[in-house]
């Protein structure tokens, strides 16, 4: 099963594999033509009602897959608003190949008084006026059209979902089309089992690594629209460019502010590293179970997401301090570097990223092996067992909540200088704030990659982790090179 909101980055995924979308266009529209095929004899009259979206594009392939039908294609609103290249292309061809055609830019031309068409005279109505990413209540025209076909006496296909079905949340708007069969694409989407409707679903040569491995989808999926948030970040003492790295990246990828929390001793070196950072101090020289105690009254009063453990040390009492702020926080963590050991033997309602080296992911309990993507199935395992969101860091990072899995496989060789890790946990927990966990764990890690990778092109080898923050910025949100 697959959400609306997860199919679009799964497409997306496909065309940057090679698989353009035009060529996934051509497979839906034959995927639903074989199944007006299947509810209609030739020479049947079918009707096709498109909107101006990818999920009409669909439709208007389909009618080129039914010359043996009456096929009547009628486009919502003006041809010159056709909002994709591969829509339009595909309703010129329909219009350039004298296909029956038809735009429909009033309501009023549903109703049965003033109708040109008569939809009662129609065996085969196809839905394609609205697919995935819609919700709420049909307006107009769509609202008129799907009562027309809703009254109409003809067998209703719906292409990938009914109008008005909302395939994130599984609901369907009381307005919405009623479909007789629904032909959906890749996989189900929530909700769609619980129509009375015959659903089938389409393979249409996506392939599995598109869902597999991170992708440009999975960034547009993350991506934030604005600044928001305001990462907490927890580390500092025996290291204090670890935590600084980690508030710059989380400012880089959209938080509106990035606090540092750092003992006394080191907080005015940590503040020298940028004066976009707020620094607050604590007195001692190591986080210690008092002063998590004042750390975790703040970070709950402003449900901060906090990025726990960049150059924290590994002093007892400093880990018994991270043990006690992740057991009594309920808010969202990015567990990094020092803490990690603590979260296997953890009870916490907290929501938790834990951000592994493949040296760390063993010394927590999880496979100790050399090539990440070699044990994707392991780590999702470990991470089941866990009961939290892993994304293990090597040359190919594995991702993970214990039942879905993605590879990132994006970075370069020159990422092994330190600090890398560091930028990373800021990035995701800026993405935190926009994106459920593991969406935003598999976002930042392809980001952080990326930055490397555009450092890279310009010197493989030689660059810093403080380099890259200049480059998350484009590749969150394009730059003028993109």
């Amino acid at each position: 099963m697959i959400t609306g909101e997860r199919m679009a980055a799964v497409d997306a995924n496909a065309a940057a594999l090679g698989v353009a979308r035009k060529q996934l266009m051509e497979s839906s529209g034959h995927a639903v033509a074989r199944t007006v095929r299947d509810v209609a004899e030739p020479g049947a009259r079918v009707l096709v009602v498109a909107g101006r979206g990818n999920n009409g594009g669909d439709a208007f392939v389909a009618a080129r897959f039914l010359d043996e039908y009456e096929v009547t294609t009628l486009l919502l609103g003006r041809a010159a608003l056709i909002g994709t290249d591969i829509a339009r292309e595909n309703w010129d061809a329909l219009e350039r190949s004298d296909y029956d055609t038809r735009a429909v830019t009033d309501s009023s031309e549903f109703e049965s008084d003033s109708s040109a068409f008569d939809l009662d005279e129609a065996d085969v109505i196809v839905d394609a006026m609205l697919g995935t990413g819609i919700s709420g209540d049909l307006r107009e025209p769509a609202a008129t059209a799907a009562r027309a076909i809703n009254e109409a006496d003809a067998t209703v296909v719906a292409v990938d979902v009914p109008s008005g079905f909302d395939a994130d949340g599984g609901d369907h708007a009381a307005n919405g089309v009623e479909a007789d069969r629904v032909v959906t694409f890749h996989d189900t989407k929530p909700g769609l089992d619980e129509l009375a409707a015959d659903v089938t679903v389409a393979d249409i040569g996506i392939p599995a690594a598109a869902e597999r491995f991170v992708g440009p989808g999975d960034i547009e999926l993350a991506r934030p629209d604005g600044r928001a948030g305001r990462p907490y970040i927890i580390g500092g003492g025996p290291y204090t460019g670890a935590p600084a790295l980690a508030a710059q990246a989380a400012l880089r990828a959209s938080a509106e502010l990035s606090f540092v929390a750092a003992p006394e001793s080191v907080a005015g070196e940590i503040q020298g590293y940028s004066e976009d950072l707020i620094v607050q101090s604590y007195e001692s020289d190591v986080l210690t179970p008092e002063r998590a105690e004042d750390l975790l009254e703040t970070a709950e009063k402003y449900d901060n997401v906090v990025v726990l453990g960049p150059g924290l040390g590994t002093a007892d009492e400093t880990l018994e301090a991270a043990r006690q702020f992740l057991e009594s926080y309920t808010g969202r963590v990015v567990v990094d570097a020092d803490a990690l050991a603590v979260v296997p033997d953890l009870e916490t309602d907290a929501t938790l990223v834990c951000t592994p080296n493949r040296r760390e992911l063993a010394r927590m309990g999880g496979p100790d092996v050399d090539d990440l993507a070699d044990a994707a199935d392991e780590i999702e395992a470990f991470a089941a067992e866990l009961g939290h969101v892993v994304l293990a860091k090597g040359a190919n990072d594995v991702i993970t909540d214990g039942e879905r899995t993605r590879i990132s496989r994006s970075g370069t060789v020159g990422m092994k200088v330190g600090g890398t890790g560091d930028t990373l946990a800021g990035i995701v927990a800026a993405l935190l704030e926009h994106a459920e966990p593991l969406d935003a764990a598999a976002a930042g890690a392809h980001v952080n990659g990326l930055a490397g990778e555009r450092l890279a092109e310009t010197q493989a080898f030689g660059f810093l982790a403080s380099e890259m923050l200049e480059e998350i910025p484009a590749v969150l949100w394009g730059g003028a090179d993109e």
